[in-house]
């Protein structure tokens, strides 16, 4: 997972600084009566039905169908409770079999056979609601089917995503989650009529009922028993089931303890016990930690897991055999992931530094083994990814070059290896980020483009392997960042179009796979987000609004995610921007503070990771922004002041990170426009010089159009119009056209127009 989770962060995180959530509004229950979710005394004969219920969703909630339909069919009715008859019939053992159709309709108005039989053989529907399901044809159909056949109070309904009936609300119908044919009931002809219907939902999104409690909602209307003794035997599973993982683990700990301090005072018997010691390592480290996560206990998966370091580091390595060496090192890679995973970087840290020690004793220790040359690179690798997420760069590129120079000489010694072709790849990958963020755009070329040959040599001979064909698509999507910080927007467009088509098949091909979800995402928000710069603000926001509503509905899926909700916001501040500049602030107001309540629970969680605090800095300075815009001179200062403190004290450590220094211009330029707007011209006039000499290293680097337009601006506002004229016309070139300076320019009365040849190269770069 942390692989995935580096591979992602690392895309997404280096992209251009530009502002742009989610809004949620509580839930109520409909159709309830003392937490049961009632039938309203209609029996469901159970006699001749073959499904318990039939689950209708869009196929892109296919992991939220998935997981529902193995939910209640493995769902053990209380023992109490079987044989007893409600209105819903007599309670079984089992809620099996669940039926989840597979395939999409033939046509929006006509059911397959098998669905339409499907569905009079069930004593209940239920529907997975969320925008996607909302606006799903065959979702309606089914739903009206259901209805049809005289059942429409056996229908349930699981909001995962959306609001419910917001379709009422103008602005943001957008959101509605629920099927039209859920909201309305049938006339005589079996048609929608305009008389509004209450569906019977249980809420699984964060903040709301959550998963298991949603799970155990649908399940007490679906026998028409009380939530409340479905709950209360639920606990009792749990309690004993984590009692009983606690107390193993406690065992498990002890006997390790036992036969660690046993391996150092029997000397002769030592390797034995270490191999037994380590083989119970290696479970605690494995089905423990997995069976620990399940049950949410963090504190004993971090009890096991400083139990295991201290009993590596006890042992001298100059004492241990290769095979028991390569074992430590991948248990402490694995603590390393899990850290990481958990947010807890100077932990990972420690971890992945202590296993590349052990590796770099294996490579000593075999100076011509390839295997061990290319595991100590690759140890490397994580101890670099490590001081990147720090913010420490320099560290970081020196782990990867590094790990780049090993791999080339293994690579060297077996070219057909495709796994270290792989590993050489992301190691001149992580390095070209490093050089990125130094502004060393031509180094960072060098290595994009190396990757890129790579890719496309394994893509060749493997064209049905996802894994390459993914990684040439980062491979693009690198390449396109450049072309973005040269000024080359058009080509920019052309290698994220590239990525992004290459993602598209490899979600369509795979709708379960979370990981290609979770990278489609990225590729859309990214698309999106330079489609903004050019002004095509209609599509930027269709795949940003794509972006946002996966990134939801993947860290509501997995709400103890760290990185999920990294995504949710940072492409709900991305939305945010771009509603801002539509003119639509109620929706960009929703999506800022959703924003940034998400990204001070991380910056909290884990105060020395540098992304996460220049993320919240840059979502506080585009809320400042919509404050001001709003009128609130007041808040806006208060949200420019705390993100400016934050900048100021990661230059203070990062000195040499230009999208620091980009940040902090932007958020000088909107200081001053606070300060103007209240008429202390000379607080504005100091912001603005102070905006104006943050950016002047970023220009240097190369023309970025973030940069180029952060500075015009500064200068515009300054009235340097001589100065701002050579900028604004790199701008112009570029086919660069937000409405935020269209707007600046046309205040100060300057003209500007983007290049109408420029605009056509955009228009095909986005074909």
């Amino acid at each position: 997972m942390a692989a995935f989770v580096a591979s992602v962060r690392a895309r997404h995180l280096r992209q251009s600084v530009m502002q742009f959530t989610f809004w949620c509004y509580p839930t109520r229950w409909v159709g309830t009566e003392c937490g049961v979710m009632r039938t309203m005394g209609i029996a469901a004969a159970t006699s001749g039905v073959r499904y318990r219920a039939f689950i209708s969703y869009s196929h892109r909630d296919q992991v939220w169908a998935q997981w529902l339909h193995k939910a209640l069919e493995t769902y053990r009715v209380p023992r109490r409770l079987v044989g007893r008859t409600t209105a819903a019939g007599l309670i079984p053992r089992r809620l099996n079999p669940i039926f989840r159709d597979r395939d999409e309709l033939p046509s929006a108005t006509d059911l397959s056979g098998k669905v339409n039989a499907a569905l009079a053989q069930s004593a209940a529907l239920i529907v997975i609601c969320s925008p996607r399901s909302a606006a799903s044809p065959w979702v309606n159909e089914e739903v009206l089917a259901f209805k049809r056949l005289g059942h429409g109070e056996r229908i349930f309904c699981l909001i995962v995503d959306g609001e419910p009936n917001a379709s009422d609300l103008s602005g943001r119908e957008a959101e509605e989650c629920f099927a039209p044919a859920l909201r309305f009931q049938l006339d005589a002809s079996g048609q929608p009529a305009h008389e509004r219907t209450e569906p019977i939902a249980a809420d699984a999104r964060p903040g709301k009922d959550g998963k298991a409690n949603a799970k155990l909602k649908l399940i007490s209307g679906l026998l028409d028993v009380g939530f409340d003794a479905l709950k209360q035997r639920e606990q009792q599973r749990f309690v004993r089931r984590m009692t009983a993982i606690a107390a193993l683990a406690l065992i498990v700990m002890t006997v390790t303890t036992i036969l660690a301090i046993n391996a150092v005072i029997a000397r002769h018997d030592a390797e034995r016990r270490q191999k037994q010691a380590e083989g119970l390592v290696g479970f605690m480290l494995g089905d423990l930690n997995d069976k620990l996560q399940e049950v949410d206990r963090l504190d004993i998966m971090q009890a096991v897991d400083d139990k295991a370091m201290a009993y590596f580091d006890s042992l001298p390595a100059a004492d241990a055999t290769d095979g028991a060496l390569e074992m430590r090192v991948t248990a402490l890679e694995k603590i390393g992931s899990v850290r990481i995973d958990q947010g807890h970087m100077p932990q990972a840290l420690e971890a992945y530094q202590s296993a590349s020690a052990l590796a770099a004793e294996l490579a000593r220790r075999s100076p011509d083994d390839v295997a061990h040359e290319a595991a100590y690179a690759d140890s490397l690798k994580w101890v670099g990814q490590a001081y990147w997420y720090r913010g420490d760069l320099a560290d970081a590129l020196q782990n990867f070059q590094a790990a780049a120079t090993l791999l080339a000489k293994a690579h060297a010694a077996k070219p057909g290896d495709d796994d270290l072709a792989f590993k050489l790849a992301t190691a001149r990958n992580d390095a070209g980020h490093v050089r990125e963020a130094h502004g060393d755009l031509a180094a960072a070329q060098s290595d994009y483009q190396a990757m890129l040959q790579i890719f496309q040599s394994l893509n060749q001979r493997e064209p049905a392997n996802p894994k390459w064909s993914s990684n040439l698509g980062d491979a693009w999507d690198n390449l396109g960042k450049i072309e973005l910080e040269r000024g080359h927007l058009d080509r920019a467009i052309r290698d994220y179009r590239a990525d992004q088509q290459i993602k598209t098949a490899i979600a369509a091909h795979d709708p379960a796979n979370h990981a290609a979800q979770v990278y489609l995402l990225v590729s859309n928000a990214i698309l999106g987000r330079t489609l903004a710069l050019c002004g095509k603000l209609d599509v930027a926001l269709r795949y940003t609004n794509d972006a946002v509503s996966s990134a939801k509905a993947a860290a509501g899926f997995d709400p103890t995610g760290a990185d999920l909700q990294e995504y949710a916001a940072l492409y709900s501040q991305q939305l945010g921007g771009l509603l801002r500049q539509a003119g639509r602030l109620d929706e960009a107001a929703a999506a800022d503070t959703e924003s940034t309540a998400i990204f001070a629970k991380l910056a909290i969680k884990d105060a020395s990771h540098t992304d996460w605090q220049k993320e919240y800095a840059q979502a506080r300075i585009e809320a400042a922004r919509l404050q001001l815009q709003q009128g609130d001179a007041a808040g806006a200062q208060s949200l420019a002041d705390a993100a400016l403190q934050t900048l100021d004290t990661l230059r203070s450590k990062h000195g040499s990170d230009q999208t620091l220094a980009l940040l902090a211009a932007q958020g000088f330029v909107v200081l001053g426009e606070i300060a103007a707007k209240r008429g202390d011209a000379a607080a504005a006039h100091a912001a603005w010089s102070k905006a104006s000499d943050a950016i002047a290293p970023a220009l240097r680097a190369g023309d970025d159009p973030n940069a180029l337009a952060t500075a015009a601006s500064a200068l515009l506002l300054l009235d340097e119009t001589d100065k701002a004229r050579p900028l604004i016309a790199k701008l112009a070139a570029m086919g660069y056209h937000t409405p935020d300076f269209a707007e600046l320019a046309a205040s100060r009365q300057f003209a500007y127009a983007p290049d109408p040849a420029v605009a056509q190269r955009i228009n095909g770069a986005m074909r």
